[in-house]
């Protein structure tokens, strides 16, 4: 229930943080872009078809009801119209979806003023009285649920709640706006009483001014090339490709990550710009995502990434930078909590605010209660309250524990407010969740549609090999985890490791320190079955069997040197031995390295140079950071080195 007044800067084309505005010069393309397929442009005096209809119902007191696909500029453009063209004038913006039965209006003992007893009074929502004219706006009005609905169908009808009539505390428009598509509302309006009160338009994201906002936000680029790629594409793609999910690729292009990172994982998989099946086909046609991501990472001049080193830490310091919202799916047991919450303390020197959603009511988040002005006021928790930077992690994302407690959370991750306050200081919200399957086996997550899906600025599909835990390990069970780490990288195959999370591992690290059975750290399937894994290697490694690892290089240096530099001599490729010794490096983890560099740095020198070169790439900053010297003091030795 979110309240944006006139003073307030408007909202971006998604309404998910509300700091990009439409000014007021708004003559846009109206049919569809620049140059493309869709057509002309429309006056230069015209305004948007919305803002034209938000007019007409304001002037003749009718409740507006407005259709219109996910993502493409319907609340932004209120925000942005009503602050330009109607003076000291509110926005009153309710996420119906949201709503709890008591959040709008409540039965409450109040003192009577003129007695002194109490009598029984309806308290109306704070928002609803804020004091001078306003207009409200109920998003995703189709969403909510029964009781909700009848309180609606009030409002729409009488423009009154209760006994509260809306015109006496200063509200002069009404209107209702929600996508109509079974596939993201819970029903259709039928009900004649109701739509018998309301004028109804149907709108496309050619009649919003989400270009503008565009363009204002991301005044580094030229976006001439972006709108023409954009409409250039038929419907099916540009309705999958809405402003909202344009706004993050770009935003994504701005930070230099790969510009896939913008589509949202619908369901676990990343969306697919592809069109639907025709006729008799059970298969999307060409898988179109690629080209069109290229198409606009050229129309922007920068490179189109496939990946990035290091994507979680930098994808979590980039949030915190630029106030995003973003979603992070990974695998059970990857480290994914672990390494955002370690990130946050980092940055902000504080915990961040942690919510585990299969434990989270929405008594934990708000609680409505009447105030003595003798309105509906909601009490926050406490730790969304005081101005100091704050972020919060959503764990477990797709494990609501019930449809309101997540409710109440879309409008946290859409709005940054709760029951329509701000939070103050929240500079990131972080989202984790698990994929429907892994391997093999299917997890309990929920299901979502594109309109939850796209609300995050960046969603990022990882693997474990994403997560840095591996150097947690080692620096809190030192060589007992490096051994273990031997065992996984080099001694079971990809299966494997993936039954092998980095949770199981620091499982077997323990058990091994107590004595106990290595099995009992494994995943356990029921009737006696454990992770098909096995671990006759790791019980090895852990007795003392020799196993060629970069302490055994380093121990023996020497001779690998010998073998490396004869091996070169007679083969530019090398044999073996430098096969041995570049498998050792690449698994090898960077304290590791650190801790070996002289014996690295000898070794290396006699590697062939096609196998150095690859320790450079897709590795984090400071992984490249160390070989570099490493090469620079190979190239030293270059000439003077002599076999030992």
């Amino acid at each position: 229930m979110s309240t944006h007044s006139t003073g307030q800067t408007a909202l971006t084309p998604d309404g998910e943080q509300g700091r990009v505005g439409f000014d007021d010069d708004r003559r846009l393309p109206h049919q569809g872009g620049f140059g493309g397929a869709a057509g002309a442009s429309r006056a230069a005096d015209r305004p948007a078809a919305l803002e034209a209809f938000i007019d007409a119902m304001i002037d003749l007191g009718q409740t507006g009801q407005i259709f219109g696909e996910h993502g493409i500029g319907k609340t932004a453009t209120f925000a942005a119209h009503i602050k330009n063209a109607y003076e000291d004038t509110e926005l009153v913006y309710v996420p119906a979806a949201n709503l709890a039965p008591d959040d709008l209006l409540v039965n409450a003992p109040v003192r009577d003023p003129h007695t002194g007893e109490l009598v029984l009074r309806q308290l109306v929502m704070r928002q609803l009285k804020p004091g001078r004219r306003f207009v409200l706006l109920i998003d995703d009005s189709l969403q909510a649920g029964p009781a909700i609905q009848s309180q609606l169908m009030q409002i729409a009808c009488n423009w009154s709640l209760g006994e509260h009539d809306l015109r006496a505390l200063g509200c002069i428009g009404v209107f209702l706006a929600d996508n109509e598509s079974l596939a993201e509302t819970a029903a259709r309006r039928s009900d004649f009483a109701i739509l018998d009160r309301m004028v109804t338009i149907k709108v496309t994201a050619n009649d919003t001014a989400w270009r503008d906002a565009l363009r204002r936000k991301f005044g580094q680029f030229d976006l001439t090339g972006v709108f023409r790629v954009w409409a250039s594409q038929p419907p099916e793609i540009r309705r999958l490709l809405s402003p909202r999910t344009l706004e993050h690729i770009l935003a994504n292009a701005a930070e230099g990550f790969p510009l896939i990172w913008g589509l949202p994982l619908l369901n676990g998989s990343r969306l697919r710009l592809a069109l639907p099946a025709g006729e008799g086909s059970r298969v999307q046609e060409a898988d179109r995502t690629a080209e069109i991501l290229d198409a606009i990472a050229d129309a922007l001049g920068v490179p189109n990434r496939a990946a990035i080193a290091d994507p979680v830490r930098r994808l979590v310091r980039a949030a915190l930078k630029n106030r995003w919202c973003v979603l992070v799916q990974g695998p059970p047991g990857c480290g994914k909590t672990e390494v955002v919450r370690t990130l946050i303390q980092e940055v902000l020197r504080r915990d961040p605010l942690y919510f585990s959603l299969p434990v989270t009511n929405v008594e934990d988040l708000c609680a409505p209660v009447p105030s003595a002005d003798g309105t509906l006021d909601n009490l926050l928790a406490a730790g969304f309250t005081g101005d100091e930077p704050k972020a919060v992690v959503w764990d477990e994302y797709n494990r609501p524990k019930d449809k309101a407690a997540f409710a109440r959370l879309m409008e946290i991750t859409q709005e940054w407010s709760v029951a329509g306050r701000p939070i103050h200081g929240l500079r990131a919200q972080v989202a984790l969740q698990n994929p429907p399957y892994h391997v093999g086996r299917k997890l309990l997550v929920s299901r979502n549609n594109i309109a939850q899906a796209s609300r995050f600025t960046a969603s990022l599909d990882i693997t474990p090999e994403d997560i840095p835990a591996n150097e947690w390990l080692i620096a809190k069970y030192g060589a007992v985890a490096e051994t273990v780490l031997e065992w996984w990288k080099n001694d079971i195959d990809d299966e494997g490791r993936a039954w092998i999370t980095k949770r199981t591992l620091e499982r077997l690290i323990r058990l091994h320190g107590r004595g106990l059975p290595l099995q009992q750290g494994l995943v356990y399937l029921g009737d006696g079955e454990y992770a098909p894994v096995p671990l006759g290697a790791l019980t090895a490694r852990l007795a003392g069997s020799q196993r060629t690892g970069l302490k055994e290089l380093a121990a023996d240096v020497d001779t690998w040197e010998r073998r490396l530099a004869l091996a070169v001599a007679g083969n530019p490729e090398g044999d073996d031995a430098s096969d041995v010794v570049h498998q050792v490096f690449a698994n090898a983890e960077l304290s590791q390295l650190k801790q070996q560099r002289e014996a690295v740095i000898r070794l290396a020198a006699h590697l062939p140079k096609k196998l150095r070169a690859t320790y450079l790439v897709g590795a984090s900053e400071d992984a490249q950071a160390f070989w570099v010297g490493v090469l620079a003091a190979c190239k030293a030795r270059e000439g003077s080195a002599r076999i030992p």
